[in-house]
């Protein structure tokens, strides 16, 4: 599972969240953008080669490339843009928001929806909708080379397993001509049923310490 790990009090919602955003939190965010830029009105992907910890991440790529895909920016177009400004930083760092304690079942649906399609769209690399089995392994593979103390054939038996299990959840009984084409959506979700990723999904790697992490 991902955890892309950031202190509480550095979380942001999107610009139009509710007001329980305040301007002190819009503040500390609008310093680390303007550092991470080096005073530009954009970020631009190199950008994020300042951040010494990101370097060693396992997934750095698709940590990076979440910050520019189009589908998390919310905009109606695929693919990566080239820079984002400060509202589209505010943007993505909307879905990493902790739970807030007024929210209704409705509400905590939506949330955990929105948490989930963020990480669906790391694991869906060409955006065509759809994670096959094989994509699916290949990330859980690469996560699990940033341990130190797993063995790579042990991590490529684990990663295995996961997209054996994956595989199962996702198509259960299939006939001699049927063919899978790739995990949807609605697949991840249920991969995903009792999962608590409300309080495990969360950065830190944004802090003025720019101290990284994501397993």
């Amino acid at each position: 599972a991902l955890q892309v790990v950031v202190p509480q009090e550095l979380t942001s919602h999107h610009l139009s969240a509710p007001p329980t955003v305040t301007s002190e939190q819009i503040e500390h965010l609008h310093r680390r953008f303007k550092q991470l830029s080096r005073d530009q009105l954009t970020i631009r992907k190199e950008n994020f080669d300042s951040i010494p910890d990101l370097e060693f991440n396992p997934i750095r790529g698709k940590i990076v490339h979440a910050f520019f895909d189009k589908r998390n920016l919310r905009q109606e177009s695929e693919g990566l843009a080239d820079e984002i400004n400060f509202e589209d930083f505010l943007t993505i760092m909307s879905y990493f928001r902790p739970i807030e304690m007024n929210m209704d079942e409705e509400q905590l649906d939506r949330f955990r929806k929105e948490k989930l399609k963020f990480l669906f769209h790391m694991y869906d690399s060409d955006h065509d909708g759809k994670i096959t089995l094989q994509e699916y392994r290949n990330v859980v593979e690469e996560l699990l080379s940033g341990n130190p103390h797993l063995e790579k054939e042990s991590a490529r038996s684990i990663a295995d397993g996961a997209m054996m299990e994956a595989a199962s959840i996702c198509v259960g009984q299939m006939g001699p001509d049927q063919v899978y084409e790739g995990i949807t959506f609605e697949d991840f979700l249920k991969m995903w049923q009792g999962i608590d990723i409300e309080t495990k999904m969360h950065v830190r790697f944004l802090t003025m310490e720019t101290i990284a992490h994501c397993y």
